[in-house]
This record gives structure tokens, sequence and C-alpha cells, in this order.
């Protein structure tokens, strides 16, 4: 574990690169895409990037519902959500119409967040492709992604309450649920809906801390409202409402958009994430410590960031990472599984899992998680990076936050590697 005087040094609230959060502007918190490690491959562009911060915006733009009109004619739809407010359209027939319309609400601020690159899109965000390499640019044939994903409405007074709904209006300032989609009248009347491939959230048990577990995926409807997981994802009959839970986003709450994955941090949780400095006194300890390959007794040095753009991969200190089971080594030249590409298939020397074997490349993540010093029984993938997360009750495996690899389940009983990082919730 650590030593009392790094620990506080990682912990501690009063190093000059933690200011207390300021009055003007107020932070509400961030939306962080996990798999990009705080930058995309291509650079950040515009509105679309790897992380969002939402601050209280100078003038109010939420939208609370108003008035309900039950139209039986494609023309009167027409009229009402042409007349310039927010509005969501419910479709229950060729016939007949139901449309909400939503004032103005001075007390909240929205964001929205989808794939589409419109004006009312705040956060511009697009697949995650497991494998994609720095400086790739994937091709995307279809995403599963809705251009209008996902709204987040912030308070604008204490406590900066932030919820999460279904679905954003577009430049016509309009949600319409179609047909096909998922919909429905609740006993007290309102309709709600969900959207094609649903917005998902799973917020952490006991807080975003080290001791936290991980909660259980929910849907949100269009209107805020939490139901269990549909059948399937795109399934038109909703799951069972949640009555004892709520759309309110908490530290550490993570926000499945059918095609990218988001972190949310309030502005408290980011006020006590490490710091550069953290990392640094970290990685001294580490090697202060003169850690060994298990196999070869060469001892390994954990460079800093600035000296790991110099280095070569292939000097004798230079750590290297088995992604399959986080073992870390010095470099050597045998256990191939392909000749073709010969680090794509190694076999680990201590626990025989193949898989990718990579050069530890030096400290890179500051935010949004915090880090300590730990011998696991089962290692981690990526030494200083990899946050292991249960599979979703989606199906889909999760992503490390670093880079856009899919997370493998560790190797049952391994023995402890000689270095290891673990990366906790903060």
């Amino acid at each position: 574990m650590l030593h009392g005087e790094a620990r506080s040094l990682m912990f501690s609230s009063s190093q000059e690169e933690h200011c207390a959060p300021s009055k003007d502007p107020v932070k509400y918190g961030e939306l962080v895409v996990l798999g990009y490690n705080g930058s995309l491959p291509n650079g950040d562009r515009g509105r679309r990037k790897s992380r969002f911060a939402l601050y209280r915006r100078t003038k109010a733009n939420g939208v609370k519902p108003s008035t309900v009109h039950i139209l039986n004619t494609p023309q009167a739809s027409k009229a009402v959500n042409c007349k310039g407010q927010h509005s969501i359209s419910y479709t229950l027939s060729r016939n007949q119409t139901v449309v909400v319309e939503y004032s103005h609400d001075k007390d909240t601020d929205m964001f929205q967040i989808g794939r589409s690159t419109e004006s009312p899109i705040d956060f511009v965000v697009t697949d995650t492709i497991a494998g994609g390499q720095e400086g790739e640019e994937t091709p995307i044939t279809q995403s599963t992604i809705s251009r209008f994903a996902c709204r987040v409405v912030c308070e604008r007074s204490p406590p900066f309450t932030a919820r999460i709904y279904a679905a954003g209006f577009d430049s016509s300032k309009n949600i319409f649920l179609g047909e096909k989609a998922a919909k429905w009248k609740n006993p007290d009347g309102h309709m709600d809906g969900l959207t094609t491939n649903g917005v998902l959230v799973m917020h952490p048990k006991g807080g975003f801390t080290e001791e936290s577990k991980p909660g259980v995926w929910r849907e949100i409807s269009v209107c805020g409202d939490v139901y269990t997981l549909r059948e399937t994802r795109s399934a038109q009959t909703p799951g069972k409402l949640v009555e004892n839970e709520s759309n309110i986003l908490q530290d550490g709450s993570l926000v499945d958009l059918c095609g990218a994955t988001l972190l949310w941090r309030t502005a408290e949780g980011l006020f006590h994430t490490p710091t550069q400095k953290h990392l640094e006194a970290l990685r001294q300890e580490i090697n202060a410590a003169r850690p060994q390959c298990p196999v070869g007794l060469n001892t390994l040095a954990f460079p800093s960031m600035q000296r790991s753009r110099a280095l070569s991969s292939l000097e004798d200190k230079q750590p290297w990472v088995y992604l399959a089971c986080g073992h870390v080594h010095g470099y050597h030249n045998w256990g191939h599984r392909s000749e073709q590409e010969p680090n794509t298939q190694r076999e680990c020397p201590m626990c025989r899992v193949v898989g990718p074997y990579v050069c530890h490349c030096g400290w890179a993540v500051r935010r949004p998680f915090t880090w300590t010093q730990e011998h696991p029984r089962t290692p981690l993938c990526h030494v200083d990076t990899c946050v292991r997360r249960n599979r979703s009750s989606t199906g889909r495996r999760s992503l490390c936050p670093t880079a856009p690899t899919p997370s493998t389940p560790p190797a049952p009983s391994v023995p402890p590697s000689s270095v290891s990082l673990r990366a906790v919730p903060s």
C-alpha cells in the first residue's frame, strides 16, 4: 500500500492544481467518453470531444411540460409543431397523435448529447470502435447511437441536481416518437416512451469510492422514468417501472448510448481526482521500490510522461504488459503464437494466458479516476489505466477507459504480478 506521505499527497485538496470550485461560473459536472483517455484519436473537433464539462448557462434554457394536445389529423399535428415551442409528439396511429408542449423553465439548464452535429447538440458523441489505433480514422458504416440520444437537465440552484432523459430535441425543437416506437400512457394520464436503442444508466452502489460495487442497469424513458431493461435492446415492449429509483445522475453513473458509454462525474467528485503531480509521486514511489521482471529478474523502471516519448520500446528497463492477464515483464522475444504479428498473440510465462503483448508507454490518465498501488490477485490489463467492470446486463462488453479495447475477464487464481496498479473510482 502507499506510504502515508504519498497517500496524503494523492488525496490532498490543498495542492496548487486543485483550486476550489469557483462560484462563477458554476460547474455542474463532466461527461467523459470511456475509451479515449482524454482525447479522441484525431483530436477534439469542436463539439465532438472525449469529455464535456457542464457549466451553468448565462441564461436558463431548460423546458418543462405544459399543454397537451390530442390531434386527429396530420395537419393539426404539424400546426402545433410549427409554433416554435419545444414539443414531444407521440404518434399512436395514422390518425391520432398526442403532442406535449414544453414551456421555458427558468430554474434549469438543458444539455443535449447525440451523434448529430446540428446546433441543438451540445456534446457530439460517435461510436467507440474497439481496437482502433491512435490517429486512425475508422469508418462507421451504421451507427447505433441516436442522432439526438439524450438530454441532461441541471438545476441552476444548489444542490445543482442533474437528471437524464432519453431523446433530445431536434433543430425544430421537437422530439418525434413514431408508430413503431415504444410508447404508452401512464396511469396518471401522461404519455411516455423509449428511444429505438434506449438510454441505459447504471449507478454505483456505495458511492464512487474504492469500495463501490456495480449497480443494476436500468433504462431511462423520454420523461425520465426508470424501467427495467427490455428483452432486447430495441424491443417495442418496455420493461417494468422501477418506482423507487430516479433519473438523478450520481457521481460515477454510467450512461450507455448503445455505441458509446459515458461516465458522469460531479463537480465535487472531480475536486478530489488526482493531478499530474499525484501520478508522478506514485510513479517515483514504485520505481524507488525497484520492481523486477518476474522472469528475467531485471529491474524495471516506469518512465515519466516526458521521457516516455523519446524512449525505445526495447530498452532493458522498459516494462511490457500482457493485456489478457495484466502481468508486467521486461521485454523478451519468445512465447509467440503468431509469426505474422508476433506481439498480438503471446503466451504469458506466469499464467500461460495468450493475448496481446504491448509496451507500457508511460503515464497517461489523470482524471476522472483515483489511483492506488496494490498487488491484486487477479491483475488488470493496462498497468496504469484499465478499469475492470462487470459485463452489463445488455450483453455488451465494457471497454478500457484508456484505449478502445474490450476488457477481457481475468484468468482465475493467477499469481500476483510483481508490479500492478489498479484504477478505482475516486
